[in-house]
């Protein structure tokens, strides 16, 4: 069983993976564009948060730049494929590369420590909650503030011309879409929202590492299979709601695993687990349309 403070712990990360899952829903499945740039969008979220709030910023204006620092990485992998003609998955590959430099070049060291600095979650400790239900309570409200504003940018005008975009995009630009544009746009918002968990993941983990962003697309592709296996995402808003709930199980199914003496998993096994998750997640649903059309054949 697990204890209160890792239940809170695993809910609280996978609301920031949320964040992330949201981001792959919009790069992988409303544009069809396999971007790997999350990889170093997530760090580089972290990184520009962190050194601008030792340096004095304001916590919450911190982690507004590093949301646009996250749109301008995605949008360097749209425009390497855009404008360039380079491939999508190459060009992602080419911005994760860089980043890592980058990264390394905006916090002047492997990694910055932010336990001594006020965040965007230090107001929230005088509510006079326990410790490990702080960190909930803030990430519920951001993820609830970013679904409504992702579901009304997906009912715009330009919201439909980026789905129109990844569902056909030459029917799209011969309806007068300009294509680029909506995949510029798209992968730039796709990361920003990565690049604000990544923010959100340094302030309430306490520093910020130029690692940290190693197997986040894994993780968000986890949660956003995983989560359309439970939730069919015939709409947007189901889409949305699989992305949190999806990143949500499998940070609990992590943690219950990690947990359970029975199984003797350790740390070092996380991979292992979460491959077998993906593979499970995937899997299922197609089981489970098999089981039901066999029930069926045997009424009829």
């Amino acid at each position: 069983m697990l204890s209160e403070i890792a239940f809170y712990g695993a809910v609280e990360t996978g609301l920031i993976y949320g964040l992330v899952a949201f981001g792959i829903y919009i790069s992988f499945r409303v544009l069809d564009f396999p971007d790997l740039t999350v990889d170093g969008s997530f760090p580089l979220g972290a990184a520009v948060a962190a050194v601008l709030i030792i340096s004095g910023w304001n916590p919450w204006i911190a982690t507004g730049a590093a949301v646009l620092a996250g749109m301008a990485a995605g949008a360097v992998t749209a425009m390497l494929n855009v404008k360039l003609n380079i491939l999508n998955l190459l060009a992602s590959i080419l911005t994760m590369i860089a980043l890592y430099s980058v990264n390394l070049r905006i916090m002047g060291r492997p990694n910055v420590a932010l336990l001594t600095e006020d965040t965007v979650l230090t107001p929230w400790y005088d509510l006079g909650l326990a410790y490990h239900q702080v960190p909930v309570l803030l990430f519920i409200l951001v993820v609830i503030v970013a679904f409504i504003l992702l579901w009304r940018f997906m009912k715009s005008e330009t919201g439909l011309a980026m789905r129109a975009t990844g569902a056909n995009a030459r029917m799209a630009r011969a309806q007068g879409i300009a294509t680029g544009g909506m995949i510029i746009l798209g992968v730039a918002l796709s990361n920003g929202l990565v690049g604000l968990a990544g923010a959100l993941f340094a302030q309430s983990q306490g520093a910020a590492d130029v690692t940290m962003g190693v197997g986040v697309i894994v993780i968000g592709l986890a949660s956003l299979i995983g989560g359309e296996a439970v939730i069919t995402p015939s709409t947007v808003v189901r889409a949305l709601l699989a992305c949190v709930f999806g990143a949500i199980i499998y940070r609990l199914a992590i943690a219950f695993a990690l947990n359970a003496d029975v199984l003797g998993l350790q740390a070092q096994d996380l991979n292992l687990i979460t491959a077998v998750l993906v593979t499970l997640a995937i899997v299922l649903p197609g089981v489970r349309t098999s089981v039901m059309s066999k029930l069926s054949r045997k009424k009829a």
